[in-house]
């Protein structure tokens, strides 16, 4: 009875519920801190043997604005955004939807005064707060490597959790329309281009017009330019555009996510 009363009778919409989601995502955690930690290494060994070894071969990078880096220097800011939307959206996909196909964890969450905003936040933030701690560790990588030539790199880590939030936002929504694992690969399909093609390894100017067209509206190509920018400190009004395409990709993503939960789980 508490629960079909939790279900039907009207709560009022509090803010800052997510938090709540917040602690059980620590508390499930803190005992599996190897785990939680193995995510920083992936893009550290992908900056060691492409960002360093290949860079033997590559040598002195030029930017579009003429401004001369090392190639390794060039691949770290992007191995950073790369980061960011791996970690994001790992944790608001596959770990999402266990959690709600086969735990049946948001089941008994909506039973209590918490709403679907309360658990597409709390898991937003969850997400974010374990991708900034990556991030972190990684600008700190770059800047022992010396791959860090701007004090605006500061602005790196900010830059990180907000691919984060973009990813974060965008795969929790299209968690609640996968049916089975098997739509995953779906996801798998989307991310790897990305990553390859994003002007990831090399400039979006070596792409014909309509390639480059298509890439320069992808979501991981804004994060790489904001990385960038900010770790070269070739900075101007155009990266509000990108930081706005973030954001704006995040909190639709939160706003569908939310919905279909209630959708799904409060009927």
């Amino acid at each position: 009875m508490a629960t079909i009363a939790a279900r039907v009778i009207p709560v009022p919409v509090r803010l800052g519920g997510g938090r709540h989601m917040v602690e059980r995502n620590f508390m499930l955690y803190r005992r599996s801190w190897v785990v939680f930690i193995s995510g920083f290494f992936e893009p550290v060994f992908y900056l060691l043997s492409i960002g360093v070894g290949v860079a033997h071969l590559v040598g002195a990078f030029t930017l579009s604005d003429g401004t001369k880096i090392a190639y390794a220097a060039f691949v770290a800011p992007a191995m950073l955004a790369s980061s960011a939307m791996n970690g994001a959206i790992f944790d608001s996909t596959y770990n999402i939807f266990f959690r709600m196909k086969y735990a049946k964890l948001y089941d008994s969450i909506l039973a209590t005064p918490l709403r679907p905003w309360d658990v597409a936040t709390g898991e937003v933030t969850w997400a974010l707060l374990r991708g900034a701690i990556y991030s972190a560790m990684f600008v700190v990588v770059m800047l022992i490597m010396g791959l860090i030539s701007s004090w605006w790199a500061l602005l790196a880590l900010p830059a990180s959790v907000l691919i984060g939030f973009a990813f974060a936002g965008a795969g929790m929504a299209l968690t609640t329309f996968m049916r089975s694992w098997q739509d995953f690969e779906l996801v798998q399909l989307a991310i790897m281009p990305m990553f390859l093609f994003s002007a990831t390894f090399y400039p979006v100017e070596t792409y014909p017009g309509a390639i480059r067209w298509l890439v320069e509206i992808t979501p991981l190509y804004q994060g790489v330019v904001l990385e960038r920018a900010f770790s070269t400190g070739a900075v101007g009004w155009f990266l509000l555009v990108h930081a706005l395409y973030l954001a704006a990709m995040g909190t639709f993503g939160m706003y569908v996510a939310s919905r279909r939960l209630g959708k799904l789980l409060l009927k």
